[in-house]
């Protein structure tokens, strides 16, 4: 198969004339009639719109022809050959367990069960489409279930986000990842967008179908059961000790424990300290959440075509490296989205990022973060985790109780001057919102560092800094504070049979690097190359 590369289309066509503009262009860069072409398909998809006066699509698109070697000099045309996911059944003599359903969590049981070892996957929250149920009646009423909620449940933190699937890694498995998410119900336009997402509306059927194959290859997926505690004997995972519904105990015998936790299980990084599990502290952020009114953003990143249907609601990245050493950058950007609670604890306020598929919501969000390093806190392996409940429990308590999120207008906050009312920019967080001034539950370094952080991105996308964008705090759970060492080659910590997996782990950082990480833990455990 062909591949022709770097295909631009002005982005003010109709779309419904899309394929028939490829075709043109493909017949130009081959110097072929249409007949000749058996069939063409897009591979990547992305915008440039460095020039706001000249803003276009650009296409790589996979062609079938015939005697395809005879066009392999173009400029811009290359061969191409799909890569193919191989699967042989293995046999093993204890079943697998796999704790955490979130996306490293799934396909690592997908990819066992795939290979007929029958993994029996472990989760302490509901199933999604009771969990929907549990976040919108905290969302609506500030009821919390402490064991399930934004961070907790199936699909784990990214069912109620964007459902961005960019990632910076490079890995031969993440085809297999998007077919997979093709296949249960995302849109085929993943595979070939350079930004792609899903939005929280289709994750929750796509999460759903992806558990319903893996009970279907032999899996088991069990929901409201508790990982209590690990059996270890001589250095080595024997099984584990559950607590399901109505406080119903049991244990399990296993040899093999994937840890596929998510970055918010904290009781679970105390126990893997009290067993011996190693573990280091790692680099992580905090901040706040930043609502801009999409048309805005729209209008600096796309000029005259703002309004174009081919390009959506638009996006940024931004970020700065301050004079006081840190760095401050936007994560998680949510077009067209909202600001939600994702606390876990009671008591506290966290904040997160939320869109549907559509992004059709009047405001853009993202993260707005701060590096913070062990030398911020005690330096304990566990130390950011009181460090994150610190910031938590202050914007709880800032934010007037019952859930509601301290907020301030963006040049209030460059002023150091409590808000009292609101602008053009509605908060979209809820259960609710106090206006106040955020100096009162975040620490000097981390309100320093925002500020300069929001006047160096001003810079790079003018009006970043409008007086009434609305920062939410507190942003909290962007990544995990903590790596689990585990052996590059067996990928098990230094107790046999025990995986650390995933985002909660350290060793990812968004659905599609987690996904990926599942596969290779679950390949580890079996032993193929991972």
């Amino acid at each position: 198969m062909l591949r022709i590369s770097n295909i631009k289309l002005l982005a003010d066509f109709d779309p419904s004339k899309e394929q028939e503009l490829l075709a043109l262009k493909i017949q130009k860069v081959l110097r072929v009639k249409k007949d000749k072409i058996l069939s063409f398909s897009i591979s990547k998809k992305s915008i440039d719109a460095r020039d706001k006066n000249n803003v276009q699509l650009v296409y790589s698109v996979d062609v079938e022809i015939n005697n395809e070697s005879l066009y392999l000099g173009i400029k811009d045309v290359s061969y191409f050959e799909p890569l193919e996911y191989s699967i042989k059944k293995i046999t093993k003599n204890n079943r697998p367990v796999v704790v955490g359903s979130g996306p490293a969590g799934l396909f690592c049981a997908l990819v066992l069960a795939e290979h007929g070892l029958n993994p029996i996957v472990f989760e302490q929250g509901m199933d999604v489409d009771k969990r929907k149920v549990a976040v919108e009646k905290f969302w609506k009423y500030g009821e919390l279930d402490t064991n399930c909620n934004v961070q907790f449940g199936e699909g784990g933190a990214g069912t109620f986000s964007d459902g961005k699937l960019t990632t910076g890694i490079k890995n031969p498995k993440i085809p297999k990842v998007f077919n997979e998410l093709v296949e249960a119900g995302a849109p085929r336009e993943i595979s070939y967008l350079s930004k792609p997402h899903i939005g929280t509306d289709i994750l929750i059927t796509v999460v759903r179908n992806i558990r319903k194959k893996i009970e279907r290859l032999g899996g088991e997926v069990r929901f409201e059961t508790k990982m209590k505690e690990l059996i270890i004997e001589a250095g080595e995972v024997r099984g584990l000790v559950l607590e399901g519904q109505q406080g119903k105990v049991e244990s399990i015998e296993t040899d093999a424990v994937v840890l596929a936790i998510g970055h918010s299980a904290r009781d679970t990084f105390y126990m893997l300290k009290e067993l011996g599990v190693d573990m280091i502290p790692k680099p992580f952020a905090v901040g706040v959440r930043i609502e801009h009114l999409q048309k805005d953003i729209d209008e600096q990143q796309f000029g005259r075509f703002a309004s174009s249907p081919l390009l959506g609601a638009s996006e940024y990245t931004l970020n700065a490296h301050l004079a006081n050493g840190r760095g401050a950058y936007t994560f998680c950007m949510c077009p067209g989205g909202h600001v939600v609670a994702a606390s876990s604890e009671k008591n506290t306020v966290v904040t997160n990022g939320m869109s549907y598929s559509a992004r059709s919501g009047e405001n853009a969000n993202s993260a707005l973060l701060v590096s913070v390093s062990p030398k911020d806190f005690n330096g304990d392996v566990l130390g950011a985790i009181e460090f994150q409940r610190k910031l938590e429990r202050k914007a709880f308590e800032v934010g007037g109780g019952n859930y509601y999120a301290p907020v301030q207008l963006v040049g209030d906050f460059l002023a150091d001057k409590p808000s009292k009312q609101i602008g053009r920019v509605i908060p979209t967080y809820t259960p609710g919102i106090t206006t106040t001034d955020l100096r009162e539950c975040l620490d000097d370094f981390i309100v320093d560092s925002i500020k300069d952080g929001l006047r160096a991105m001003d810079k790079k996308l003018s009006g970043f800094i409008k007086h009434d964008a609305i920062l939410s705090a507190v942003e909290s759970r962007s990544s995990s504070p903590v790596t689990i060492r585990r052996n590059p080659l067996t990928f098990e910590s230094n107790i046999k049979g025990l995986y650390p997996c995933g985002e909660g782990a350290g060793y990812a950082g968004g659905i599609t690097s987690s996904a990926v990480d599942g596969i290779k833990c679950a390949e580890a455990l079996m032993k193929i190359d991972a």
